[in-house]
């Protein structure tokens, strides 16, 4: 298990921990006797395509709302790469994200991009996996008729099984209630007040977020990102929720999962977040913002409401008691069944049916160690500055040693150390500087919260 520090430094949940929940539902999925599924990692790497035909069989692309226009640059990168492969290529499950009306305006500047992106995949395989009947219809308009709703791996991770109930007839002060939400949700949408309520309510309310962003607050105190604006953010160091120990951010599903285990209902935007929570058999109910939130809803019928309609004084007693899960659990196996069809159909095998149902995936996950849940920095005892102060000293060590080297090569290319230490300065001192662009916030922010 790799520091939590590097885990943080690294970004392992690439911006948001709700990535972990459908890819590595994917990799369980896809895993049997007869295939080994190896991942190539978060980022899009183009000059790999010639590795990629080489040494594998088919390039598997677990996505969620890709088609936004702040994802336009990636899902380039991404078609440039698909073009090059020789090897089927599938998407299992992938969506449109604009706003609950479902109008694809907003979207119209990137058409081209999804236009190149959908015909590049679809030249490798039968068919184009969607999330939900937006996403279909954005496709289909188009011109593209390939397409199947199929929802998101995620919630398949348990194969053709899924129970969800509720523990108690109701909600009460002694309920332990989880809610999540994006920084737009409670900066604009009137999150923020419904948590400020439900925390006025219920002691063991709990709030877990999920971008780097958060995780950073949590385990530093950074505020550098712009994220830092939203006060309101349980996540916050101002909030009254990180002072009180009551916000998490996980960076794996197996803690994430196994804590919602204990937790009676769970809410807010997050569809991840939510799905995390069923997944441990924990009542939720969504919050929907936009249409990638609220096309997986009602495809898979997990109770929900738009977030545009709720009232200020919103109690999360009222979704638990109006939450009804028979359609959710109900239409689970035929909606599974779908899924395993489009594999079949896209020439990839499945663990259900043609493996072990995932015991070996299971049994190995849990012969690992995870980090728990991020916690906020609250205390400043030896134990906790231990571990982040020695992780800054080897960074610092690690970036003295990358400078020496530099300026060796520079030395040897007749090269003037004077380029390496800026104006006026020397090596030591841009050792210094390169040290503080990364890891000087975090450090100032540790020392900050030590003082108070």
């Amino acid at each position: 298990m790799i520091p939590l520090e590097e885990a943080l430094h690294q970004d392992v949940i690439a911006t948001n921990s709700g990535n972990l929940i459908f890819s590595d539902a994917a990799h369980k999925i896809l895993e049997t006797p007869r295939t080994e599924v190896v991942s190539n990692g978060i980022r899009t790497d183009v000059s790999a395509a010639g590795r990629i035909n080489e040494e594998f069989d088919a390039f598997v692309v677990p996505l969620a709302n890709a088609f936004r226009p702040s994802f336009e640059p990636q899902l380039r990168r991404l078609t440039r790469l698909i073009r090059k492969l020789k090897i089927p290529v599938v998407v299992p499950g992938i969506g449109a994200q604009t706003g609950l009306g479902y109008n694809p305006a907003r979207l119209k500047p990137m058409e081209p991009s999804v236009r190149d992106f959908v015909s590049a995949v679809l030249d490798h395989s039968a068919s184009i996996g969607v999330r939900g009947e937006f996403t279909e219809r954005y496709l289909k308009d188009m011109g593209f008729k390939d397409v199947e709703v199929i929802g998101c791996p995620s919630l398949f991770i348990h194969g053709k099984d899924l129970d969800v109930r509720k523990r108690a007839e109701s909600l009460g002060p002694e309920s332990r209630i989880a809610v999540n939400g994006s920084h737009s949700a409670v900066k604009s949408q009137g999150l923020g007040r419904v948590i400020d309520g439900a925390h006025a309510r219920y002691p063991h309310l709990r709030f877990i977020g999920q971008n780097l962003s958060d995780a950073r607050q949590l385990h530093w105190r950074d505020l550098s990102d712009p994220n830092a604006a939203v006060t309101a953010m349980p996540t916050h160091p101002d909030h009254p929720m990180y002072r009180e120990d009551k916000v998490r951010v996980y960076i794996d599903p197996v803690t994430w999962i196994d804590d919602l285990r204990d937790f009676d209902f769970s809410f807010g935007s997050r569809i991840h977040g939510n799905i995390a929570a069923l997944l441990a058999g924990t009542p939720a109910t969504v919050l929907c913002g936009d249409s990638r939130t609220l096309e997986l809803c009602r495809y898979f019928g997990i109770p929900h409401r738009r977030i545009t309609k709720l009232p200020e004084d919103l109690d999360p007693a009222e979704l638990y008691a109006e939450a009804d899960f028979s359609s959710l659990t109900g239409g689970h196996q035929e909606r599974f069944e779908r899924f395993i069809g489009f594999l079949d159909r896209n020439g990839l095998e499945n663990t259900f049916t043609h493996g072990d149902a995932g015991a070996a995936y299971e049994e190995r996950i849990r012969s690992l160690r995870f980090p728990p849940g991020i916690r906020p920095w609250n205390e400043a005892d030896i134990a906790s500055l231990s571990a982040r102060f020695g992780w800054l000293q080897t960074r610092i060590t690690e970036l003295s040693t990358d400078n020496d080297q530099l300026r060796r090569e520079l030395a040897r290319a007749g090269k003037v150390s004077r380029v390496l230490a800026g104006p006026g300065g020397t090596g030591e001192r841009s050792v210094y500087r390169r040290a503080r662009r990364a890891v000087g916030r975090p450090l100032r922010k540790a020392l900050q919260s030590g003082r108070q």
